[in-house]
């Protein structure tokens, strides 16, 4: 057991000193202005009030479509007596 730990101990070190490493200088890669964040964020804005009474209409429909099936069940288990 002792030696699990470390060598779990060794792979986090290992790790924790190479994520610099493996990091990307964004200054050189997004060379976007300001405009372009707040399009991408009014596209964002648009979506996501188009999503809400989307997600609410599904509800809806899922809740209408349980009480049909649940008032059907009781309908023919009424005839059955």
């Amino acid at each position: 057991m002792q030696s699990v730990k470390v060598l779990l101990t060794a792979l986090v070190l290992m790790f924790v000193a190479v994520s610099p490493a493996l990091a990307v200088d964004t200054s050189k890669t997004y060379s976007s202005g300001i405009l372009i964040l707040l399009f991408v964020g009014f596209c964002a804005l648009i979506i996501t009030a188009q999503l809400v009474p989307a997600v609410l209409a599904l509800l809806g429909m899922t809740k209408e479509a349980a009480k049909s099936t649940s008032g059907k069940k009781l309908a023919t288990s009424a005839k059955k007596h």
